[in-house]
């Protein structure tokens, strides 16, 4: 009997992540004002009735992504940065982190329309604030390991920066040419590499 609960539950979570991942193609096609639970339940393969028994709106979906976002961007910004050594070189570090932030925006297109879309309200700009101030926080304890000396305060001032400057260009990479892109990207390394030295 619980390891048929358990089975059960786990074809649960398989079919709500499928629906989210859904949810990301449509929001990425359409944006998330236009975007219809039916049309998540046709790109997800079932029927709208299947759909509204693991989220009953779009509303629902909307905190579904925030949730894996915020929870999977966490997760992975902590791992990834506390790896990171003094013996590290600042060109490389720097590479490494804007080419995996590239990374994430292409296969995560949806996130980026929801970041910078004004039509998802205050739920998702709250959690997309409390990621960031986790991620730069993250970056200002990585600082202090690689610079001893620098200050928690200056150190959390450039963690801030640093991820400001990320997100501000990263929007410019999204819908530029192929070319121009990679420009943009090599540009970002070396304006944090000069403002990091």
């Amino acid at each position: 009997m619980a390891e048929r609960t358990v089975r059960r539950q786990a074809r649960g979570l398989k079919r709500m992540a499928e629906i989210l991942d859904a949810a990301e193609l449509v929001i990425a096609e359409v944006g998330y004002p236009d975007m219809t639970t039916n049309q998540v339940a046709a790109r997800a393969g079932m029927s709208p009735g299947s759909l509204y028994q693991f989220f009953r709106n779009k509303e629902e979906i909307l905190d579904g992504l925030v949730s894996r976002y915020t929870d999977d961007r966490q997760e992975f910004w902590a791992v990834k940065l506390a790896e990171v050594t003094p013996d590290v070189p600042l060109e490389v570090l720097v590479g490494q982190l804007v080419d995996e932030s590239v990374r994430f925006k292409s296969h995560s297109p949806a996130y980026w329309s929801l970041l910078y879309g004004s039509a998802t309200g205050d739920r998702f700009a709250a959690a997309s604030q409390r990621l960031h101030e986790d991620i730069a926080g993250q970056i200002a304890g990585m600082l202090r390991r690689l610079r001893p000396g620098l200050s928690e305060h200056r150190a959390l001032l450039m963690g801030t920066m640093v991820l400001s400057m990320v997100k501000a260009v990263m929007p410019m990479i999204t819908t530029e040419s192929p070319e121009r892109s990679a420009e943009l990207v090599d540009e970002l390394k070396h304006m944090l590499v000069s403002y990091l030295s």
